[in-house]
């Protein structure tokens, strides 16, 4: 059978890939009905000369254009506020994202928030679903400036709340952009350790979305109030996930060592926008959920965090479907063609942590200064985090939570 479930599929409204995709903002912003745009980012993208690029283009189309440069990474609620307050003064009526995953998440929600009112606490997903709904916001378009969050296709926002050491979610199909410009040329000056953590957050994305559970929660008859939203892998997500893991493999090394390497860059840029539609529609696993909080408690960037935890949890979710798992290491390159289904799962493990190791990606939480005391809060943390456990394609608990931590420090 080609699919044995109801499943949907949502993305960006419209995806531009190649080079000089940035230069198709000012047209786009135009078709949407913008006049005055507030573009959205970073200092360092701005030093680098990118919003100059972004300007450029909407200014050819005679749009007004005012620059909000003060995102932060993992932006705390004060950024998305500042944000918000900065829009409402300049009565801007199309929002542009520029960036990483931090600048496009402000960007969605500023959109978002200046036609329905509210602050973003009042939209954040709780442990089993969202927060308040959220309605169409103003037009977005999103350019990403690294390969790896897949935000310029995602229905998700992360915002940090430092006084509590967590990172908490609006998740909503509603803010996802109009518009992903994806162009390659915007990531080359991206330095080696952002190029390393990013990319390894694509792969978490695409082997999570991969080997995720099947699960459809109109099968949950004790939880009659759940939405009929259905989650977990399809043959379309799968394609596409697949597709993502393949060029990381081909792909990533290069980009990290050679930044100007345009094959590499073009071949990142479309293994994060693939990923990142994967897994905004077939779901995450136990990775996120335990990467959500130690990020914030550790100030660890979530590539790295993504990235260290990947390996440990894939070892504990092999068993689950090891055909699965020995695909991904066969498009990682691995030769399984002679090994038993369980030694050809683990090889993706291995695999993982040879690509990690590689471009010098962390292996243990320890050297963020975790400790073995902290591992049951991290735990429980973790598994508050229903909608990202629930997809993990082996049974959890929070004692093999606390088990795949010991394992990581």
């Amino acid at each position: 059978m080609i699919t044995d479930s109801l499943w949907e599929f949502c993305t960006a409204g419209k995806i531009k890939f190649g080079d000089g995709a940035v230069e198709e903002a000012g047209g786009e912003a135009k078709r949407l009905g913008g006049s005055r745009i507030l573009v959205i980012t970073d200092r360092g993208v701005a030093k680098a000369g990118l919003a100059d690029k972004i300007k450029s283009s909407l200014e050819k189309e005679n749009l007004e254009v005012n620059v909000f440069d003060d995102v932060q990474p993992d932006p705390p609620l004060q950024v998305y506020s500042d944000c918000l307050t900065y829009a409402r003064q300049h009565e801007n009526d199309l929002v542009v994202g520029l960036g990483g995953g931090s600048s496009m998440d402000v960007a969605k929600v500023t959109a978002a928030l200046l036609t329905q009112g509210g602050e973003p606490l009042d939209y954040v997903a709780k442990p089993t679903g969202e927060g308040l709904p959220v309605r169409k916001g103003l037009p977005n378009i999103a350019v990403p400036t690294t390969s790896g969050t897949g935000s310029e296709v995602s229905p998700v926002a992360v915002i940090t709340l430092p006084e509590k050491e967590l990172k908490v979610g609006i998740s909503n199909n509603y803010i996802r952009p109009d518009v992903a410009l994806v162009d390659p040329l915007m990531t080359v000056t991206v330095p080696p350790l952002v190029t390393a953590s990013t990319g390894m957050d694509a792969l978490a994305h695409a082997i999570e979305a991969y080997t995720t559970r099947r699960y459809d929660c109109r099968l949950r008859p004790e939880r009659p109030e759940d939405r009929p939203v259905y989650t977990g892998g399809n043959i379309l997500t799968d394609s596409i996930a697949t597709t993502s893991i393949r060029l990381i493999a081909t792909y990533l090394r290069r980009a990290v060592n050679n930044g100007y390497d345009l094959e590499s860059r073009r071949g990142m840029s479309l293994a994060s926008l693939c990923a990142g539609i994967a897994f905004t529609n077939a779901g995450l696993t136990a990775v996120h959920a335990m990467s959500m909080g130690i990020g914030a408690k550790y100030h660890m960037a979530h590539g790295v965090t993504n990235a260290l935890l990947l390996p440990y949890v894939m070892e504990y979710n092999a068993p689950s479907n090891f055909e699965r798992f020995a695909k991904v290491a066969e498009l990682m390159g691995e030769n399984v063609e002679s090994l038993s289904a369980r030694e050809a799962a683990m090889k993706s493990v291995s695999a993982v942590r040879a690509l990690a190791q590689d471009i010098d990606i962390p292996q243990h939480l320890s050297g963020f200064g975790a400790k073995a005391e902290e591992i049951p809060a991290l735990a429980e943390a973790s598994m508050k985090l229903e909608r990202l456990i629930v997809c993990n394609p082996r049974k959890i608990t929070t004692e093999d939570l606390q088990e795949i931590f010991r394992r990581a420090l």
